[in-house]
């Protein structure tokens, strides 16, 4: 195709990189001055009213963390320290892609957004069930979600546009194995892993920090759905996930997850062979094992769905002293489009509903904004810093130091290998659980209208794993890459 139109911002400035956010060298943080970034993912979150733009059907219940082993050495975070050390918490699970009245059993990841009631505050873990994610950079998000919405044309779903965006971005795909794996359909929320997915900083009460990631794991099982049984029960019961939640906790048979970590020293991020920071990559847990945390027990339902439920806003920036971000572009990026998608569908004081209000008293010179329902800090000092007494910098809990260096610039991931881990994660499989992932990509690709798309995703199995690659070429009747 020939004369193409430049990509430009809204104001019509042309867009010189839209695949990298501006960073403080190779592994960043992502600068805020990135305004091409930060407009993509403001428009993105306007998209859609009123429901969420993503994550929209959910379920969610409240219940309780417990402390089962003491790891203060690692991070002062209050809510992780002290065996028996017991935490109200509320968890969300939700589809990503489908609207507020879509199937709970279509294939898709599981939202898996935990809010801890904390004695510092609110803390959120905003992950999925998955370890990994489709892309690692935030200012590819919202084309990536595109892809999976409805056409604007038909408003019907799209795969030729799907395949189209991943057979662009390789590093999707670890994420699309995993997804057209068994695991792509749950059987229930209760019998499904979950995980922060992200790189965080965990800070000690010296100073010292080291990397961790999060992993719950059921104690329920993994149980997965055959594709005949799932489409059965969208067309029968589109609510089976979320009916299935409610029952067991109003029953009694409370579902329970262990929370695991895997701790990495900060000076192996230099010399790790995978990005640590790379959310399409996993750690290896021969080289940093699981180490467990506490136990996660949902005991009670939600009263209403929409006060406690819907009304929800969970943000991976919603920290505590103790945790702290990582330069992950993709967590970076969600920093900032997780609280302002709340300020836009909820609300700038969404925080002051009873399901996001902390546990403790909240003291800061935020005031006004719409449906500002408590007495808005009456007539005490609105300003700071002050003289009159109003609440004052905690310098005790100032952001642990850390070097950033390097030109800014728009630059990718120091690493393009996408191949290893999808392909690791294949041979792993069964002989029957791959040939039912085989079949499931065959026939999620077959509708895809430009052979060109589909030759090019079949090039990326077969890096991957050659016999990988071949059997999607055979399945769909097209030539076998030949080189690797």
């Amino acid at each position: 195709m020939t004369n193409k139109k430049n990509l430009t911002t809204s104001w019509g400035a042309p867009v010189g990189d839209n695949q990298n956010s501006i960073t403080a060298g190779q592994r960043g943080p992502v600068l805020i001055q990135d305004v091409h970034l930060l407009e993509k993912l403001a428009h993105f979150n306007r998209e859609r009213v009123p429901e969420r733009v993503v994550h929209a059907k959910g379920a969610g219940a409240f219940g309780t963390f417990e402390v089962t082993n003491d790891l203060s050495q690692y991070t002062k975070a209050k809510l992780f320290n002290g065996v028996g050390k017991k935490t109200d918490m509320f968890i969300r699970f939700s589809t990503v892609a489908g609207e507020l009245g879509s199937a709970d059993t279509v294939r898709d990841p599981r939202g898996f957004a935990v809010k801890f009631y904390t004695e510092e505050g609110n803390y959120d873990i905003v992950g999925n069930n998955t370890p990994v994610f489709f892309i690692r950079d935030a200012i590819k998000f919202p084309d990536f979600i595109h892809t999976q919405k409805r056409d604007p044309r038909t408003h019907l779903k799209n795969p030729t546009a799907v395949w189209d965006f991943w057979s662009h971005s390789p590093e999707s795909l670890h994420q699309v194995t995993i997804l057209m794996s068994d695991r792509g359909i749950p059987a229930t929320l209760r019998h499904t892993h979950g995980f922060g997915s992200h790189t965080f900083k965990w800070v000690n009460d010296e100073g010292k920090g080291v990397w961790v990631k999060y992993h719950f794991k059921t104690e329920q099982g993994i149980k997965n759905l055959d594709v005949d049984l799932a489409a059965k029960l969208a067309g029968e019961n589109p609510d089976y996930h979320t009916e299935d939640l409610f029952n067991a906790i109003e029953k009694g048979d409370f579902p329970a997850w262990k929370l695991y970590v895997q701790i990495m020293p900060l000076e192996d991020a230099d010399t790790y062979r995978f990005d640590p920071f790379d959310v399409t990559k996993v750690w290896s847990q021969k080289d940093y094992p699981l180490i467990e945390l506490g136990r996660m027990e949902l005991n009670r339902n939600p009263e209403n769905y929409f006060a406690e439920v819907e009304q929800a806003t969970f943000s991976p920036g919603t920290f505590v002293p103790g945790i702290e971000a990582s330069p992950d572009k993709m967590l970076q990026g969600r920093l900032f489009a997780y609280g302002d998608a709340h300020r836009y569908r909820v609300g700038a004081n969404h925080n002051h509903l009873p399901v996001n209000r902390p546990k403790v008293e909240a003291n800061n010179y935020q005031r006004d904004g719409f449906m500002r329902a408590d007495d808005n800090g009456k007539g005490s000092v609105y300003y700071e810093p002050n003289s009159f007494g109003g609440p004052v910098e905690a310098t005790e809990n100032k952001l642990a130091p850390f070097e950033v260096t390097g030109q800014a610039a728009q630059v990718g991931h120091n690493s393009d290998d996408h191949y290893t881990q999808a392909g690791d994660l294949y041979r792993l499989l069964s002989a029957e659980e791959k040939t039912r992932l085989v079949e499931t990509i065959v026939g999620a690709m077959k509708p895809v209208e430009l052979e060109e798309i589909k030759l090019r995703q079949i090039g990326h199995f077969y890096k991957a794993d050659p016999e990988y690659g071949t059997r999607i070429a055979e399945g769909l009747g097209l030539a076998v890459p030949q080189e690797a």
